[in-house]
């Protein structure tokens, strides 16, 4: 009894997780919500609402690098105070990213 009393809280991180990393077309993400966040740093000033600012050519080798299913990953992702997700939908077109469209 103990036993699963310790195992379950395990099974279900890695349950949330899961779900995490399948958003993509048929590709998986390789990277977790939070690395997602972390390689998407230089992204940060076109992406706060109501940001006039393009998107950096870092911002995009990063965005190019991360790939469209951590893009998925990071936009379906728990909110994070100060980011437009609609903004960070949009940065594939800005960056001219041939990337398919996420689902919310």
């Amino acid at each position: 009894m103990r036993l699963i009393i310790m195992t379950l809280p395990v099974l279900v991180v890695m349950s949330v997780l899961t779900g995490l990393v399948d958003q993509g077309e048929g590709t998986m993400c390789a990277s977790t919500f939070f690395s997602s966040i972390v390689q998407l740093i230089p992204c940060r000033p076109a992406v706060v609402p109501f940001s006039p600012i393009p998107p950096s050519e870092t911002c995009c080798n990063a965005l190019k690098a991360l790939g469209q299913p951590c893009l998925c990953v990071f936009v379906n992702g728990p909110s994070i105070s100060g980011v437009d997700r609609t903004m960070a939908m949009q940065l594939p077109e800005k960056c001219i990213i041939n990337f398919e469209p996420c689902t919310l």
